[in-house]
């Protein structure tokens, strides 16, 4: 399937998830406001880092595994069952460790003990949530496009139907609840597309260890790793500075920002993942290797240049449409957010290609030091440059991480 096959049949993913994002975004806005907003980046953080770990962080490398094995189906259910007895294992541990911790996690990143429920609601819904990103991860290596594309509008929907309904009823906690579980909702709709398939048993992806494929997974796991801690927990911690310094509302407008950014990013993003990993995984020619990623920009850069100046010069109608009156100070964050925004997504099409090729020490290294920089530079500005810092930090570390890439790509003669 091509690129633009992919992303067509995507599209239809995204646009719909886009779509829902739009009642989302509404309702939040009505129901928890500015400081509310803040308080659900605080918890979507937490969400990622632990089902990043209970996955083992591996979810990447069983695509990759599995769009490479594609013509040795034992070697296939080997990956999927080491993956499934791994994630397994962790999620039992992580669930422990959020009812242990739950007091302590409310005070810390909600501000309020009486919110510690949601991570029990979070802990109950873990093993189907990291079965269900396990399922998509296998369902994208095997280029069932089709399938995936239907697993992700359940997501979607169940998201929109468990947020209205909850935030609606309960506030801010009824949406902290609702982010808990409605990944746990599709795995349902996923493992019954996944079981209607001649090429899938249950079997397959629990059993035995392979320690050689473990240690092969090893080096997505601490790609994956490295970015589910690194970018949730640089967020966390800017999310606190600027509750400290300028107080919660404005946390919550460059969280707005944020969530802005990645659902209008989101049709390129998901195509880089569904078309792009399987595609260079599969590429072991330096030339075709050069090729594809010359289409990448011919195609993706442009399209990101083309969404970025249209929600910039929309940036008032989108905020009265998306948000409320509440939310009209993050109309200053427009413009360098959507400069760095473009440059993001430059550097992910020369990213994918480190996680594709397993350039994993490249890549943590990468990781580890844009994070970084990204929440010094928002801490030693923000007195200065006010919420603003947020975006134009933003902008100064994916230019510099684009320039990162290329340079590493071209001394391991990769590019």
């Amino acid at each position: 399937m091509t690129l633009i096959k992919t992303s067509l049949l995507n599209g239809i993913a995204v646009i719909i998830k886009m779509m829902t994002l739009l009642g989302i975004n509404k309702v939040l806005a009505l129901y928890v406001g500015p400081s509310g907003y803040a308080a659900l980046g605080q918890f979507q953080n937490v969400i990622q880092v632990v089902t990043t770990f209970s996955t083992g962080a591996i979810t990447t490398g069983v695509t990759k595994y599995t769009a490479e094995h594609h013509q040795d189906e034992a070697l296939q259910h080997a990956v999927w069952r080491t993956a499934g007895t791994i994630t397994l294992i962790l999620t039992f541990m992580s669930a422990i460790f959020l009812v242990g911790f739950k007091d302590v996690l409310a005070v810390w990143l909600l501000n309020d003990q009486a919110l510690s429920g949601v991570f029990i609601w979070f802990s109950m819904s873990l093993i189907f949530s990291v079965l269900n990103a396990l399922l998509c991860a296998i369902l994208n290596g095997k280029k069932e496009i089709k399938l995936y594309v239907v697993a992700n509008i359940a997501g979607s929907i169940f998201a929109l139907v468990s947020v209205i309904a909850l935030s609606v009823q309960w506030g801010l906690y009824g949406a902290l609840v609702a982010l808990a579980v409605y990944q746990s909702l599709s795995f349902f709709v996923t493992f019954f597309l996944v079981t209607r398939t001649n090429w899938f048993r249950l079997s397959y992806i629990f059993g035995g260890i392979d320690s050689k494929i473990s240690r092969d997974l090893a080096k997505f796991a601490a790609m994956a790793l490295a970015s589910a801690v690194c970018v949730p927990v640089s967020h966390i911690l800017i999310r606190n500075h600027l509750g400290e310094s300028l107080g919660w509302d404005y946390a919550g407008y460059w969280e707005a920002m944020w969530r802005l950014s990645s659902a209008y990013l989101m049709f390129i993003t998901m195509t880089l993942s569904v078309y792009y990993l399987p595609r260079l995984s599969e590429l072991s020619d330096r030339k075709d290797l050069q090729r594809e990623i010359l289409d990448g920009y011919k195609i993706i850069l442009p399209a990101a240049v083309f969404c970025s100046s249209i929600v910039y010069l929309s940036r008032s109608f989108l905020i009265d449409l998306l948000f409320s009156p509440e939310f009209s100070e993050m109309g200053h964050l427009f413009f360098w957010q959507m400069v760095g925004d473009t440059l993001k997504i430059a550097s992910w099409i020369l990213a994918y290609v480190l996680i594709a090729k397993a350039y994993w020490k490249v890549y943590v290294f990468a990781e580890v030091i844009i994070s970084s920089l990204f929440y010094f530079l928002v801490y030693f500005f923000v007195d200065v440059l006010g919420v603003e810092a947020t975006a134009i930090a933003h902008a100064v570390c994916y230019l510099l991480y684009f320039i990162f890439l290329g340079v590493a790509l071209r001394l391991k003669n990769t590019i």
